[in-house]
Parts: structure tokens; sequence; C-alpha cells
């Protein structure tokens, strides 16, 4: 039956033969094409020279396939796959293509949206329902391409009802992928009771984590111990501790860890490291991150996984524990990029920027190529340790010799370094020079800087640019009025203090964190 109007048009058929002209049987290129793709991850990142081969050596001399098993593996295994409604185009009409065929080309059009719009995948679609029966392999694909579209998922979901389909499992899982979490809420509910397994408690989970709804997914979280198929899995304590973490709750991703080792059903993978550790280091936990640093040790996670030992690193240093930091650093087989980064990061954190210069230039040395988190972290470096000379060469370096344009952090770098070697009135020249419009965080340097070496007129302007900006920012007002009154202009501090009452800024309270036996106590005073 051949394929209607609309619908990729196929080429007329090709002449059976037993042989290519080089010599080749069909079989045994379609073998060979099977064989790359299943052992040769060179050739799956090569998909249209694949697509050649087939074209030149399996499909022109080969009779019609009844399965096509080399055309649907370099659709599914091949990264990027090649275009598939062409690849279709080049199949004799007669018969029609398989369905696992079909089905790898929809899964091939929704993973490669960014080429093709999912308008694509579903008119193939179409083609399927009037050439086969679809299964629910033909589905799961578009699932994922139009969770972007609550239109085009509902009626998808109207389909799958209709068809009969909401009682796979597989189906009902990937329904709750896409929805938002109002909607993600109601399907879940709607799941028999047998069906309720670790995999759906994880996706809603995951769908209130991104709400920012913690206690909903505590709750949930600590309901999945009720069923005998929803036992927490390591990707459950994972979810919970990234999920607090990236909602600000770092003291509860903490205890989350705390309780996954307490309890000891599940181990904790690199995963669970990776998410736990910079939240001790934001929090100053550093009994659980010394105890998470063991432990990857033991499991040998901190010599075989970079990003495991980058995130211990990243722990110690804001932490304040430089040396432990150092010989962690010191003792990695490996690193990347991101290692050298949170090292010399970690020493601008700490103040050793002398040290900081030194790693930077050791890694230099090394042949590692700086990105622009390098030249972040070690121009803070300059700073602490007052190298204005090194500072500036690097800046220029920059773009001079990495191609790397400075962007508004890289600004704000330097002028912390020119105005804490007293350099104000460069620093402002600096300001006024860049490409593009500062931000609150440069006035803010240049201010603090003025304070440090009673720059006032420049004080002054940094101010005026910064109650434009922020103007409910107490700290701006702070500082200046501090500036007047170490210069012993009484006036003008109680001027800054009766703007700040006009204007209804109020400063914001201090803060102390002490840590006591395990536990960390908050004092905030006004």
């Amino acid at each position: 039956m051949p394929l209607s109007a609309g619908d990729p048009t196929p080429s007329p058929p090709f002449a059976s033969a037993i042989t290519t002209p080089d010599g080749w049987h069909p079989r045994t290129a379609e073998r060979r094409l099977l064989h790359l793709l299943h052992h040769s991850p060179d050739a799956r990142a090569r998909p249209l020279e694949l697509l050649a081969f087939a074209v030149r050596r399996a499909l022109p001399a080969s009779p019609p396939s009844p399965h096509h098993h080399s055309l649907a593996a370099l659709l599914l295994l091949s990264s990027p796959p090649p275009p598939a409604l062409p690849l279709l185009r080049l199949l004799p009409p007669d018969p029609p293509p398989p369905l696992p065929l079909l089905n790898a080309a929809i899964k091939a059009l929704c993973s490669s949206s960014s080429s093709s719009p999912p308008s694509d995948a579903f008119r193939l679609l179409s083609t399927v329902r009037r050439l086969h029966a679809p299964d629910r392999l033909s589905f799961l694909p578009l699932l994922g391409c139009c969770a972007s579209s609550l239109p085009l998922l509902s009626a998808l979901h109207s389909l799958l009802l209709r068809l009969g389909f909401l009682s796979h499992h597989a189906i009902s899982l990937a329904l709750l992928k896409p929805y938002p979490l109002p909607h993600v809420r109601v399907l879940f509910d709607e799941i028999p009771q047998k069906n309720m397994c670790t995999v759906a408690y994880n996706t809603l989970i995951t769908a209130c984590l991104k709400a920012r709804d913690i206690r909903g997914a505590r709750h949930l979280f600590d309901e999945m111990q009720r069923y005998r198929r929803s036992r927490r899995s390591v990707v459950s304590w994972n979810l919970m501790i990234a999920g607090c973490a990236r909602c600000g709750r770092d003291d509860m991703a903490v205890w989350c860890f705390e309780g996954m080792v307490g309890e000891g059903e599940v181990a904790p993978d690199d995963g669970t490291l990776v998410a736990v550790l910079p939240a001790c280091g934001r929090t100053g936990n550093i009994g659980a991150g010394r105890w998470a640093h063991e432990y990857a040790r033991k499991t040998g996670l901190l010599e075989s996984t970079v990003h495991v030992a980058n995130a211990v690193v990243d722990m110690y240093c804001k932490c304040g524990d430089v040396a432990s930091a150092r010989e962690v650093f010191e003792g990695m087989r490996e690193r990347s990029v991101v290692s050298w980064n949170t090292m010399i990061a970690g020493f601008s954190l700490n103040g050793h920027g002398v040290e900081g210069i030194e790693l930077f230039q050791e890694m230099q040395r090394q042949g590692v190529e700086p990105n622009a988190v390098t030249f972040l972290g070690v121009l803070g470096c300059c700073a602490h340790a007052g190298a204005v000379e090194v500072g500036r060469e690097i800046f220029q370096s920059m773009q001079s010799e990495h191609g790397i344009e400075p962007a508004i952090e890289h600004y704000g770098c330097m002028v912390d370094l020119l105005g804490r070697s007293g350099l104000l009135e460069e620093a402002h020249a600096l300001i006024q020079g860049m490409p593009m419009k500062p931000n609150a965080a440069i006035w803010g340097a240049l201010l603090s800087a003025c304070r440090a070496h009673a720059g006032l007129g420049i004080a002054e302007v940094a101010l005026k640019e910064l109650i434009d900006l922020e103007p409910w920012n107490s700290g701006n007002y702070v500082l200046l009025a501090n500036v007047y009154a170490e210069t012993g202009r009484w006036e003008e501090a109680g001027e800054v203090r009766r703007l700040m009452r006009t204007m209804s800024v109020n400063k914001s309270p201090g803060q102390s964190l002490v840590e006591e036996s395990g536990f960390q106590f908050t004092n905030a005073c006004q």
C-alpha cells in the first residue's frame, strides 16, 4: 500500500541485484552496518556516512526486507539520527515500511526536534495509523516532544484514551512527565494502586520540586515507604537532596542525606555526593562533608569520578579548609578545567591570592586552556594579593591570547582589584569605558573601595548610580554614611540616614551562625 499525499514520497523501486557494482552482497552490507552501530561509538556519531553506506550497498541491491533491521537501528542508535523522512523516501512503495521502522522514524524526529518541528512526527503518526495498528512505541516518543504545548499534549492524551492505551503502564508513566503539577497530580491519583511504582512517585516528586513545593515533595517521599513496589531508590533520595538544594533549603538537603545514611537501605552514589557536597559547603556543615569525602574515598568514587572530586574540593574551600581542599586536588589522577577553576576560586574565596596566582600559572604550564570562569577566579586572587600589574596583564590576555571577551563579572573583578589598591580614578575610568552598562555590583565594589580610601567625590557618584539601580538596598546608604562619618562629616552622614527613612529603606539584620554538637543555631539582630 503506497504512502498517501503529504507523506514521505518514495522514489521509484530499485532494481534487484545479487551484489552492488563494487562487489558488496546486500546481506553482508546490512550485517556490517549493524555491527558498526552496535559496537562503534565513532560510527554512531557519523549518521550521514552510515546512511550513504546503506544507500550504496544495502538498499538498492536487496529485495524488500520484512523488518529493515539495519535502517531501524540506524535511526535508533546513531547520535544524532539521520534525517528520517528522506530515509523513508528511499524505500520502495511496496510493501509499505514495517511498524518497527516507522516507530524508529517517529523517535528520531522527536529526538531531533531542534531541526524538525514536532508536526513532522505527528504527520508520520497519521501515516502509521493508516498503514498499521500503532503500538505503545508509536506514542511514547511523542509524549516527550510535545511537552512545551499543552493543547497538543491534551490532544494526544485524548487519542490515547480513545484507543485504550492508558491501561499500558509505560504510557501512564510517560504521561506524568510532560504535564505541570496540578495536572500531573490528578493523573497520579488515577493510577491503579497495583501500578504505584517508584518511577511514578519519582516523577511526581520532580514536578513538586520544580514548582518549589518542598512540603508536597516531602509528603510523597515519606508516603513511598507504605507500598512494596514504591520503595525509595537512590534516585528518589537524589531527587530530594538535589531538589531541596535548588529550592534554597540546603539545611534540608543535608538532613535528607544524613537520613539516607542513617537508614542504610540505599547506598549513596556519585549523584548523591555531587548533590549534597555543595549544600554542605554553603551551610558550612564540614562534618557531613568530611563523611561524604571519606565515603567517596572508600568506595573509589573519589578517584574514578572527576566531578565527585571537584565537589569535595569545592566543599572544603567553602568551609574554609583550604589545606584539605589542596590535598584532594593534588591527589586527583585526572583533572578537568573545572578542577583547576574550583581550586583557584577557593584560594580567592579564602584570601589566598598568591597561591591562586601560582596555581593559574601552573595550569598554563601544563597546557590546560583556561575559560571565562578561570579568569574570574584568578582576578579575584589578584585583588586579594594586591597584584595590580599581574591582574592587568591577565585581564588584557583574555582577549588577545585566549579569545575570551571580558564579561561584566570580569570588569567587576578589575574594579575591585583597582579599588582595593587605592586606584579609584582608574577604576572609575574603567567603568566609564565598559562596553556594557554597569550593574549594581560594579558600583558597589567602587563604593566599598571609596570607604577604604576616603574617596568622597567618587563615592557620591557611585551612590547616585546605586540608588537608581536598587533604591531598596540599605547597604549602599550605610556605606556612604560610614564614609562621611569616618571623615568627620557628621551632618552629611545624618542626611544619608534621613534619606533612608524618607525612602522607607530598612537596614537588613545581621546574622550569626554557631554549630554545636551537630546542630546549627542562627541568631539575627537588627
